[in-house]
């Protein structure tokens, strides 16, 4: 992957209101981060200013921005500066982000018993159920 490939700070940032949400699910804003990373460092730190971080229109923040970010959002501070770290962290967000939905948590409890052979047949199945799922949303394929 080259550098032009890695994910630009915002992508990053973004990506952390995605994933990691409030108690009931919804996400956090943008106000409502940036009143946490305000009062964890003392410093000034608006929705505007995050916003802008979130959007790609600013790039340059602060050390202490980027760890009062990792704080709230419990992420190593490295996810923003080391990209090999950064892609480790990211992937581990997908699937924290995936657990957190009730019916695939279900799901991945459920398999956690079955044979490697019963796990194939699952993931077989998962496989045709998600390509039918797509072929109905942007039409057949030919594969």
């Amino acid at each position: 992957m080259s550098e032009s490939d890695a994910p630009t700070l915002a992508a990053k940032i973004d990506k952390l209101f995605q994933i990691v949400r409030r108690p009931d699910g919804e996400q956090y804003t943008n106000e409502e981060v940036a009143t946490a990373c305000r009062e964890a460092t003392g410093e000034s730190f608006s929705a505007t200013y995050l916003w802008q971080l979130r959007t790609g229109r600013r790039d340059n923040p602060t050390k202490r921005h980027l760890e009062a970010l990792a704080e709230f959002f419990d992420v190593p501070v490295a996810y923003f500066f080391d990209d090999d770290q950064g892609k480790q962290i990211h992937a581990e967000l997908e699937l924290l982000g995936a657990l957190r939905n009730a019916e695939v948590r279900n799901v991945a409890l459920r398999a956690v018993n079955l044979s490697q052979d019963g796990l194939g047949t699952i993931n077989d199945m998962i496989d045709v159920i998600a390509k039918r799922e797509a072929e109905r949303r942007t039409g057949p394929t030919d594969a």
